[in-house]
């Protein structure tokens, strides 16, 4: 007799059992993903600072994972959702200059979606890779429109990516991919879908719409972030402002899912990928973004469905980010895809029955690894081992102030050695991984060894921005963020840039580059080279604009570029061999000061 599929179980469980009436099939998925917006920037974490109440109705309409954990930063959290696999697995190891791309040979929870049928599409922030076979329209979606770097430095009329080429758009980017994911919705209402809505925000530059701008920047700050001098009032009120265009931009979905009358078969999933980007209130936890404490690894999630999970229950055992994908797919009954083992757990007992006692079971044994630049720690049911080796009661300190080595040192024992085993299962050496040295690094960046994929005839669009090549000679980076930064100071023959790419097919290449240069340095000859074929051409015209100043609510971070209009320079076509190895631009002639600063090389290929 052949074994039943466990979503199939499920799915009878679900029918027979549990109570609540009609089951359908094949229900829709939405997953809203917030960026940097910490566990406390919600009203229903207790901020009495904020309102939020759309992204709460998920949680009262539905059910809360109290203790939800998540990554550092964004791209392994991305990771780790998409995959349910620990992200040193995938090749995440950073959020630029390539490391943040997801390996080809994972599979994702969209891969899953789409074999069972579904349409599938992601609006907004991406940060798994941009190039074929790192696309998000390679991992399982059927349609992308947002952009796939880790930081956009636009958020008002800003270029962003549709299937593959760049658009023009008007308004604030939250608003405008939202436009998009309620327009994938319309199309598809009567059929079952996988919508994805990595929004951008409270991420910086620090940029808020006007109107929520003005509810916020004279509103005194009541509640205080744990390490209260580092709280920069300004940045807490933006980055509120920011979550409330977020939370009206949620109530659109959700209301547009009412007015299908699909709301009550659709699967709300919010959550978001790593702790606050600014010192503001956490409830008193410890930590920030970039730190392996709780307050830069906890985040809320919630999870709606009207016809079969429980309005308004909590779940209290520990689960994170890296257990949605075997959760949603088990719920939904669709088969994964792929045959890697995973990490995840599906939560599906714990979200059916979110009030049992859970104490019993191996529930009670479960542990989450949280791992960001070489430091590891590891959270249970009730202690924190930090990435030093303290062990911390989380029960009686979750603001993490007394370590309890000395009075529980048969569990600190414990966790240390099951850190070791952690890292030598991830990286094949129980030791933390040496630092790099500098001159393998630009702009405080390793280079991803990993090339850059060029050539794939089901997407001949492969677009090389500069945050994946690298600056030789007096060229630089415009901000020390490789993220939505573009290069300067290109003088001199002997200045060049690279970047290091594998072509899949060999072929005609058309060429463009994105470039600014000042009207009277116009007229340099660059020539753009690969294995011993090349193309040259003049930069012109002159095309100098200025920097925006519609972007910022507030001052840009000093390590986030000021950016501009750039143009498009048709450079010509070139004949590709298939292979690897650096991809060169250089000036062969330079009449004026400078060539011209470059954001992106675009190659798409013509036969």
């Amino acid at each position: 007799m052949k074994s039943i599929p466990t979503p199939a179980l499920l799915f009878l469980f679900c029918f027979l059992v549990l109570p609540g009436a009609s089951f359908a099939a094949s229900p829709n998925l939405v997953v809203f993903l917030a960026d940097d917006a910490g566990w406390g920037d919600f009203s229903q974490s207790g901020n009495r600072q904020v309102s939020t109440p759309h992204i709460d109705s998920i949680a009262k309409g539905g059910v809360s994972l109290d203790r939800f954990y998540v990554c550092s930063v964004c791209a392994p959290t991305r990771a780790e959702f998409l995959t349910g696999r620990y992200h040193p697995r995938g090749g995440v190891s950073g959020v630029s200059t390539g490391k943040e791309r997801l390996n080809p040979d994972e599979t994702t929870i969209a891969d899953a979606f789409q074999a069972a049928g579904y349409a599938t599409a992601a609006f907004g922030k991406w940060h798994n890779g941009s190039q074929w076979p790192y696309h998000p329209m390679a991992r399982g979606f059927d349609e992308y429109f947002g952009h796939t770097a880790g930081h956009w430095g636009e958020y008002f009329d800003a270029p962003l990516e549709e299937n593959g080429r760049m658009v023009r758009t008007r308004g604030y980017i939250v608003d405008v991919c939202t436009d998009r994911a309620l327009e994938f919705i319309d199309r598809n209402q009567a059929n079952p879908f996988l919508c994805y809505v990595p929004f951008t925000t409270p991420h910086s530059p620090w940029t808020a719409p006007e109107q929520d701008w003005q509810r916020f920047k004279d509103k005194p700050i009541t509640q205080r972030a744990t390490d209260a001098k580092a709280e920069v009032d300004d940045h807490t009120r933006c980055a509120l402002a920011m979550v409330e265009n977020q939370d009206r931009n949620v109530g659109r979905v959700l209301d547009r899912l009412a007015e299908h009358g699909i709301d009550d078969n659709t699967i709300v999933v919010y959550f978001s990928d790593n702790g606050p980007n600014s010192h503001r209130w956490t409830g008193g936890m410890k930590g920030r973004k970039g730190t392996t404490d709780e307050g830069g690894l906890r985040s809320v999630c919630y999870i709606r469905w009207p016809a079969k999970l429980p309005a308004g229950h909590t779940v209290t055992p520990i689960c994170g980010a890296i257990d949605l994908m075997p959760t949603l797919t088990a719920l939904a009954g669709v088969q994964r895809v792929g045959d890697k083992p995973i990490d995840g757990r599906d939560l599906t007992p714990l979200l059916m029955h979110p009030t049992a006692d859970h104490q019993n079971t191996d529930w009670a044994e479960h542990r989450h690894f949280s791992h960001w630049a070489n430091k590891v720690s590891v959270r249970t049911q009730t202690h924190r081992l930090d990435h030093q080796g303290n062990l911390f009661d989380m029960i009686a300190d979750p603001g993490q102030t007394t370590a309890v080595n000395a009075r529980q040192p048969a569990l600190a024992a414990e966790l240390t050695a099951a850190v070791k085993a952690w890292r030598l299962e991830m990286f094949g050496t129980d030791a933390p991984a040496p630092r790099q040295p500098a001159n393998q690094r630009k702009g405080g960046q390793s280079i991803d060894p990993r090339p850059f994929t060029v050539g794939y005839r089901e997407f001949p669009i492969t677009m090389l921005p500069a945050r994946d090549g690298e600056p030789r000679g007096g060229v630089r980076r415009s901000s020390r963020a490789p993220n939505c930064s573009y290069f300067v100071d290109w003088t001199s023959t002997d200045d060049s840039m690279v970047w290091l790419i594998e072509v899949n097919t060999a072929g005609r290449y058309g060429v463009t580059i994105d470039y600014t240069c000042k009207v009277p340095d116009a007229g340099s000859t660059i020539e753009l080279s690969f294995k011993g074929a090349s193309v040259t051409g003049k930069v012109a015209p002159g095309w100098d604009p200025p920097l925006y100043t519609n972007q910022d609510t507030l001052e840009r971070p000093k390590g986030e570029s000021q950016m501009k209009e750039f143009r498009t320079l048709e450079l010509g076509q070139i004949d590709l061999p298939a292979g690897t190895g650096p991809l060169t631009l250089r000036a062969l002639d330079i009449p004026g000061q400078s060539v011209m600063d470059v954001r992106r090389v675009t190659l798409t290929l013509r036969k």
